[in-house]
């Protein structure tokens, strides 16, 4: 069967996209992982059947996950595909709905609570349709394909014959997201006319490169073991043609769409008040994002009294650090001082790697549960640097293939400040968002869904909440540091007003970017960025502050409740321990720890 699977290899990624063909790969048992520590045979099968169905609509995360069946598809993102997909998610909701609920152990209904939260949730935002108008330079054609050469470990020939089928599919998926924006189009929806215009720039600068400089070359860049300099040679050639002969010609396309057919009639107003519908999706992504019902009144006001309570403590530490308690002042001083930031991308990088090992040796006296998957640092492409923000996390290939990573940003470095590194470091990688993913990947307990879900308010409260616990932790080097601390505190506190401000009070671009120069260090392109990746992706950013409170208040009760019993190693393990869940979950499980240590 090996040999069978090399030379069909050989035959497909040697005669490029014309005669590509699908090359088998060998089954993979979900049912076990799919329902993982379920116990009710219904829900088992429910469980298992839906997680098939996700996958095969969705092969360029199975692939991510480590599900090999599908190697050589892309998600049919196309209109008829996305119906098909919600027509799927509808029918599994109706199944789940119809379980017993008072027959299922509590394990099993806490899980069968999430799986229902989880479709219903998915429809709900299916009347915002949001791939029919979201565009922005983190989310677009390119930004959302252009690694997936970095999931696919090519170990054999079959791998290089699926990743280039995969490529020669491409073309397809990016004509199908073409076609859902045309679809906006005709109903007046559309992005934010400089949102557009910010990923036409976006894509202008990832058409001037040669194929061999795309992300998608690298596949074919790294040698591959055992094979010739001419197996080496033709891959290489079999890739630079699927992209200069397929994929770019549907990038081209895609820029063209939104340059000269969707820009022109954009619509002028930043917020989703503005775009048909708009009002009623931005409450359906409040809900999405935050698992809570408020209102963006509610999340506004609470913004502002977020606000005012870390204005205090900048206020506070700037005397202790530069002298004065100007709040002005104090801001000025940590944008302004050149003295305070970067000076090349190396020690960007440097500062990043220093942070990140400094928390890989605290972690054990805070945390019972640790990871087995590793944490790196990588740089933000130069394609999306000038576009996205100070860093984010990639997550670990759950099969081991690749580490979580905490990608920087090293653009523009004099504009970066020493005094963010630490606190961003804290965030993305550990103990933040790769301490919690990670954890949640590798809990054997669990479903497949609930491991590798993402519910927002949780994953960001959490990365939000660890930037104080590495306070606690004793890993800021100095008041300089938690000046940095207290700015990204500022940071998610003005997130809850100026979202809501841009898209429920019709707030413009410059009211949010100014919001933002009065209550944070931000830089000046850091402050651009944000509000720009506000506008394109609504309400997500008001999932931190809304986590991260929760989290904090479910720790001051435990600690009240259990006095000299609490133990925060343990309240820390039972948060994770769970993978990400919604709040309210979140409150079942703290309080069941609590009674149970009581």
């Amino acid at each position: 069967m090996k040999k069978v699977l090399a030379l069909l290899g050989i035959l497909l990624f040697a005669t490029g996209c014309a005669t590509a063909k699908s090359v088998p790969a060998p089954p993979r048992p979900l049912a076990d992982e799919a329902a993982a520590g379920v116990t009710d045979p219904a829900l088992r099968d429910l469980l298992a059947r839906e997680w098939d169905a996700r996958m095969r609509a969705s092969p360029t995360w199975a692939t991510h996950l480590g599900d090999h069946r599908f190697d050589d598809r892309m998600d049919d993102v196309s209109p008829a595909g996305v119906a098909a997909a919600r027509a799927e998610r509808r029918d599994f909701l109706a199944e789940a709905r119809a379980l017993p609920v008072d027959r299922l152990e509590p394990a099993d209904r806490m899980t069968l609570a999430l799986f229902t939260e989880t479709l219903a949730g998915e429809l709900a935002l299916a009347a915002c349709a949001p791939e029919t108008w979201r565009v922005s330079a983190r989310e677009n054609a390119i930004t959302a394909w252009i690694a997936l050469g970095e999931d696919l470990v090519i170990a054999s020939r079959a791998d290089a014959a699926h990743l280039l089928a995969r490529y020669c599919a491409m073309p397809r998926a990016i004509d199908g997201a073409s076609d859902n924006l045309r679809v906006g189009l005709a109903v007046g929806k559309t992005a934010a006319a400089e949102s557009l215009r910010r990923t036409v720039l976006l894509l202008d600068g990832e058409l001037a490169k040669p194929a061999r400089d795309w992300g998608l070359a690298v596949a074919a860049v790294h040698p591959h073991p055992g094979w010739t300099a001419d197996d080496e040679q033709t891959f290489a050639v079999a890739i630079t043609r699927a992209v200069d002969e397929g994929i770019r010609p549907a990038i081209r396309r895609y820029r063209d769409l939104l340059a000269d057919e969707i820009l022109p009639r954009a619509r002028a107003a930043e917020g989703l008040g503005a775009m048909p519908g708009g009002p009623a999706c931005y409450r359906a992504l409040i809900r999405s994002n935050t698992t809570v019902d408020q209102t963006a009144e509610e999340l506004h006001a609470l913004g502002r009294a977020e606000i005012a309570r870390v204005d205090g403590e900048l206020e506070e530490l700037g005397d202790k650090v530069f002298g004065t308690r100007d709040l002005p002042a104090i801001l000025a001083r940590l944008r302004g001082d050149p003295r305070l930031s970067f000076h090349d991308a190396g020690e960007i990088e440097a500062a990043a790697r220093r942070a990140l090992g400094a928390a890989k040796a605290k972690i054990p006296s805070f945390f019972g549960l640790l990871p087995r998957a590793d944490c790196s640092v990588g740089r933000i492409p130069d394609y999306e640097a000038p576009y996205t923000t100070t860093g984010y996390y990639r997550e670990a290939n759950p099969d081991g293939s690749r580490p979580g990573i905490y990608m920087v940003n090293v653009y523009a470095p004099r504009t970066r400040p020493r005094y963010d590194a630490e606190v961003l470091a804290f965030h993305e990688s550990i103990p933040g968002h790769h301490l919690q993913i990670a954890i949640a990947q590798e809990l054997p307990q669990l479903p497949a869904f609930r491991r590798f879900g993402a519910w927002t308010a949780f994953v960001e409260g959490w990365a939000l909440y660890s930037e104080r616990l590495a306070d606690e932790m004793g890993l800021y080097s100095g008041d300089l540091d938690r000046m940095g601390m207290l700015s990204f505190d500022a940071w998610r506190g003005a997130r809850l007003v100026v979202d809501t401000g841009i898209h429920a009070m019709g707030w413009t671009r410059a009211q949010a970017e100014q919001y933002l120069r009065d209550h944070t260090a931000l830089g000046e392109n850091n402050i651009v960025n944000e509000v720009d990746r506000y506008i394109g992706d609504p309400a997500q950013a008001l999932a931190y502050k809304v986590g991260e409170l929760t989290i904090r208040a479910l720790r001051a009760d435990a600690e009240k409740r259990l006095g000299a019993r609490f133990d925060l190693k343990a309240f820390h393990d039972v948060v994770l321990g769970g993978g990400a869940v919604t709040l309210a979950v979140l409150r079942e499980r703290v309080e069941e720890w609590i009674k149970g240590r009581r």
